[in-house]
Formats: C-alpha cells, structure tokens, sequence
C-alpha cells in the first residue's frame, strides 16, 4: 500500500498499524438527514487507508498522499478554531474524541485515498479512520454509535458543516450486498439483504474532475433554506416553535406543506420540496430493494437526481450533464451525484454486463461536452462493501 511505503521512507521505519474506512453512495436520501430524514446507502469497496505509528509525547503528525503539505499540533492543545486546510477534519476528529475520552498519546501517520477526492463522504471517512487510528494508540475502544456521534461532532461542531449521520452511518454500519435504510431521527436502521432474484449489479463512479471544499461551498446555505422554509411552515400553521436550529422538516407533517407552501418564498420551497419528496422516494426504495426490483430503486434515484438539481439546486454543469448522460445511457439503473451535489461525482448502479459499454460511451459523450477534463476526469468501477471494522 502506499501510505505505508510513504510512511516508511518518511519515518524509516515500518507503520505500527493501518486504518481503514471505506466511501459510501447514498443513491436514495439525499439532502435529508440533516433535517431527519431517512436514507438508504452503501458502502464500497474503496476508501481511506491511514498508515500510522504511535507517539508518546502526545504530538500528532499527520501526512496524505493526495496533499503536499503536512500538519501537527497536540493532543493536549488542539487549536480552538479551523486552521482552513484539508488536516482540519484530523484536528476537529482529536477535539471531538477528547472531550469524551482522555488522550495521552499522539501518532504520526501518512493517509491514502483510493479514489480521487470530492462527492463519496471522504471527509467522513477521513475522521473516522483517523479516529480509529488515535482510539488504537490510546487503547480506547468505541463501539459503532460512539464512533458515528464523534465522527458527526468534529465535522458539524469542529469544521462547520451542516451535515447529518448520513455519511457516518453508512461507513461504519453497512454490510456488504445489504441495503442500509436508516432512520436518522432515532438512528434506527435496517440492513435489507439482495433479494435472491434481484438482477447483478456494480456501482460505477464517474469523477468529472472537479473538486470543491464542502464547508466553503453552497451546502450550508441550501441546508438553511430549508430551514428557513420549515420556521416558516412552523408559524403559518401555528405550530410552536423554537430556535431556527431545532426547526427540523421531520417535525412538520407533509400535509402542512401542502398547506401552506405557496405562501413561502420559491427556494424555500423548492427546497421543503425536495425534502418531502425525497422521503417518499426512501421509503419506495426500501420497499424495492426489500422485493429485488433494482430497477424500481434505480429509477427512484434518477428521480432523486433530478430533484436535486431543480428543487435543491445543487450540481456544476458538469455533474448535470454526467448526470443527463447517464440517464440516457444503456445498463445504468439509476444514479445521482454523490455527495451533497457541490462536489465532484456521480455515481449509478449498473448493469455489469454492460461495465464496457457504459463506461465507454459515458466517457465519450461527457469528454466532447467538457474536454478540458481530459486526465482529470476519470472512471471507476466499484462493489458494495462492509463498513468499518471496530
């Protein structure tokens, strides 16, 4: 692996241990859990490898092979704000894991990511194989919801994202060929196994070459129209309500939307919008992979798609026209961007008698639209995976 080779000719010495957690896909559920919704999602098999060895004086020195410059600070005295750099996720990680836990020793480390950055949680993955690293070396052992509430801690409290357990969950609670239908309002969850008759598929990848920061991009503020939309169905309708930040669409009935939807201002309801119908979509989604119908589910996550680039309004032109391809494309399913649509990726469930094909045509087609992501534009085929190993 290369994080350990790069870890050894930085330290001279072999790493102690290697972390791992794998990316995930949501294709139903998007845009939701941060308002309480419900997903469905898959872990893959690609992923953040960490290569690490233990330090005694409570230093944490962190290395990646996808970034040239490297970070340290201790575990005693984290700074108290983001430094505005990719190890901020390392940082807010250590924060989050100390005020439950006390931590005496540090580590170095050198972190590889299989696939190129941008749309598959790789924040997320990135806090929790670093938390698995740092958990090793202080001999703490967390079990799996634990290490999803720190993980949720460091990137909404530490970073600053508007995030909800989507990503978190999905890597440390899913199993492969199962479908995790999880409830973020109480954490509850499924693991719905393939059906027997359910036809073959492959998850593909399709990175368009673009790469954004999450946390400086257009998230936070669709997360908070929809807030803002959800405080104004709260008070149209009577209904009590509270602080902006506990103003959550799983609170307010559908019915009330309906109600009242033509009296909010148009992105405030194109976003409760997205929301409401979304939820609609994970509960038919569950249903159809619980019955093997991968065609009903995939087509459920076009319409995911479709939503979200005219009612959450998220996507560069270049994840929408990925995304018009694919939905044009024979063998593909059903797909969406991956990630909150600010990011880099789409992602599809396939048909992997057509693998070839697919990638082929997609390429070609998405190339002559955008040739200036010629060798940053890339295509990866992937299979579900387990989430992380405690």
């Amino acid at each position: 692996m290369l994080c350990e080779n790069r870890f050894k000719e930085i330290y001279g010495r072999e790493a102690e241990g290697v972390s791992f957690c794998p990316y995930r896909i949501c294709p139903i559920g998007a845009h939701s859990d941060h308002n309480l919704g419900k997903i469905t999602g898959l872990a893959i098999n690609k992923g953040i490898h960490i290569a690490y060895a233990a330090k005694q004086n409570g230093v944490v020195e962190m290395g990646s092979l996808q970034f040239s410059k490297r970070a340290q600070w201790h575990i005693a005295s984290v700074p108290s704000q983001k430094q505005e750099d990719w190890a901020d996720y390392l940082r807010g990680a250590t924060w989050a894991l100390s005020k439950k836990f006390r931590l005496g020793i540090g580590l170095c480390g050198v972190i590889e990511g299989t696939l190129p950055i941008g749309g598959l949680s790789s924040s997320a993955a990135v806090i929790i194989a670093f938390l698995q690293a740092l958990c090793k070396v202080n001999g703490i052992v967390l079990g799996q919801q634990e290490l999803i509430d720190i993980a949720f801690d460091a990137e909404l409290n530490y970073v600053g994202v508007n995030v909800g357990k989507l990503d978190q969950s999905c890597e440390v609670l899913c199993k492969k060929n199962h479908l995790l239908y999880l409830d973020t309002k109480d954490g509850r969850y499924e693991l719905i196994p393939q059906h027997p008759d359910m036809k073959p598929y492959k998850i593909a990848i399709f990175f368009s070459g673009l790469e954004h920061s999450l946390a400086g991009s257009k998230y936070n503020m669709r997360v908070d129209e929809l807030r803002s939309g959800v405080y104004a169905l709260q008070a149209l309708s009577g209904m009590e309500y509270g602080k902006f930040n506990e103003a959550y669409a799983r609170n307010v009935s559908r019915e009330i939307y309906e109600q009242y939807k033509s009296r909010l201002p148009v992105p405030w309801a194109k976003r409760c919008e997205h929301w409401y119908t979304e939820f609609e979509r994970v509960e038919k989604g569950a249903e159809a992979w619980r019955r093997g119908d991968i065609e009903a589910y995939g087509k459920l996550s076009f319409e995911s798609g479709w939503s979200s680039i005219h009612n959450w309004e998220s996507g560069a032109p270049e994840q929408i026209r990925l995304y018009e391809i694919m939905t044009q494309t024979e063998g593909i399913y059903g797909g969406r961007f991956s990630g909150a649509g600010f990011k880099g990726c789409c992602m599809a469930l396939i048909d992997p008698a057509y693998e070839e094909s697919i990638s082929r045509s997609v390429t070609e087609r998405y190339l002559k639209a955008f040739p200036e992501m010629e060798g940053k534009y890339g295509v990866y085929i992937c299979e579900s995976a387990d989430g992380v190993v405690l």
